[in-house]
């Protein structure tokens, strides 16, 4: 986080600074329990509710609050101090993609911190934490003993809470995003293409994709299609060369056209002598999960932060890996679908962090290997999965030659043809 600005590298100007006003606030849970806070970020009227969850991340907090699989969530940072750095610009990359965001706004409900930093340092910070959630309409609280909270969330499980600001009134129920297709509200409508022209033409499912997953694939030189959640590939006249499952918020169980649509995708790949790609991330392998058959199951209070350390069960390699996910794939011997394996396991609490098939292109990872913010030590699947469509696209290719090249009898111009002999041949053909 230093303070010397890199060559050829300017913050973006941002606006006159207005600090959001400091207000008394409440933060409750459902079970009960009440913290007494003082709000910085947008000064609501009313109160705003949803699930409560924490991270363990040390730092990324825009990258977190503009990740679509924390919608409908209310964010609790267990890093006592937030906001130092500041907040950057919604600058774009060379794909068009946000560099500093994972998505175009804040998605969470709101979000809950010990100890707010008001004066924040960072060469490409525009503007402070307090004045980001204020103008995208989010509260935010501080004051809140966040060790007791986070302590109740692991020992009673995941809750819904309430935060208030001021004389607002408390609602009569609190709103539980589990109980809607949350993945439908950050898909996008239609289909948007991101580095045209790339060797390899990747169907990307959006569930919620992070910017950093179109880019991990673009800037390796893939064609990125990004489609509709409940899109089926399957009857898409564009030939792709991979598919490839996004992450996304909520509870699978309510994207059943997804998971129908991946049942009739492997099904399809899976009788074709080259069968295409397929790979899932975080809700990507939840769906593809289901898809194959495997059933999933909510955590007592999930897996979030950038220091969550994953075993690979076919290397026996510990990875540290950034996770953000509230549910996971049933993997106990019992229920282990036929022909797949389970790819990698969560060291801390041995639940499900990835599945593979035995003979087929397909898998998918339960945490984030394109990170952003968090460690990369896992973004080398992102090149494994693409030297896979390549090798893939080529056999592809090849097959297809031969069969073009399949020799017919000629028939001289000028000479009498047999109408029998015609039909042979076209029906050989």
């Amino acid at each position: 986080m230093g303070s010397q600005i890199p060559k050829n590298e300017k913050p973006t100007i941002f606006r006159n600074h207005v600090q959001p006003p400091e207000l008394p606030a409440t933060f409750r849970l459902k079970t009960g329990q009440t913290f007494k806070a003082v709000s910085f970020g947008a000064p609501l009227k009313e109160s705003v509710s949803g699930e409560v969850v924490f991270t363990t991340s040390l730092v990324g907090y825009p990258e977190s609050m503009s990740d679509p699989s924390y919608r409908g969530q209310i964010l609790v940072f267990t890093q006592p101090l937030i906001g130092n750095y500041g907040v950057p610009a919604m600058d774009k990359d060379e794909f068009g993609l946000f560099k500093h965001f994972e998505s175009e706004k804040i998605h969470v409900k709101g979000i809950i911190v010990t100890d707010y930093a008001k004066k924040y340092s960072h060469w490409n910070a525009v503007e402070s934490l307090g004045e980001w959630c204020a103008r995208n309409n989010v509260p935010a609280l501080s004051g809140v003993d966040t060790r007791a909270v986070v302590t109740l969330l692991r020992e009673q499980g995941s809750t819904l809470g309430e935060i208030i600001i001021g004389d607002a009134k408390p609602a009569k129920e609190l709103e539980d995003p589990n109980k809607r297709n949350l993945v439908a509200e950050v898909s996008v409508k239609s289909k948007k293409i991101y580095n045209k022209g790339g060797d390899v033409k990747i169907a990307l499912i959006d569930c919620g994709a992070k910017q950093n997953i179109i880019r991990c694939l673009a800037k390796r030189g893939a064609e990125v299609h990004l489609v509709p959640w409940n899109h089926d590939v399957t009857k898409d006249s564009t030939h792709y060369d991979g598919i490839f499952i996004s992450n996304g918020p909520g509870n699978p169980s309510y994207c059943e056209e997804t998971i129908m649509n991946l049942r009739k995708l492997l099904i399809r790949e899976s009788s074709k002598p080259v069968p295409t790609p397929i790979f899932g991330i975080c809700m990507g392998n939840l769906l593809l999960g289901a898809a194959a058959g495997f059933e999933t199951y909510k955590l007592p209070y999930g897996n979030r932060g950038h220091n969550q350390p994953a075993i690979n069960l076919i290397t026996n390699q510990c990875v540290i890996t950034s996770q953000n996910h509230g549910f996971a794939i049933k993997d106990g011997e019992k229920d282990m679908v036929e022909g797949w394996e389970k790819y990698f396991v969560n060291a801390n609490d041995g639940s499900n962090e990835g599945i593979r098939h035995k003979t087929l292109p397909f898998a998918s990872v339960q945490y984030h290997p394109e990170a952003k913010a968090g460690p990369q030590d896992t973004e080398y699947l992102f090149e494994e999965y693409l030297d896979t469509v390549r090798e893939s696209k080529k056999e592809y290719l090849r097959q297809k030659s031969k069969i073009s090249k399949k020799q017919y009898p000629q028939i001289q111009v000028g000479a009498e043809v047999n109408i029998s002999s015609q039909k042979q041949i076209s029906e050989s053909a």
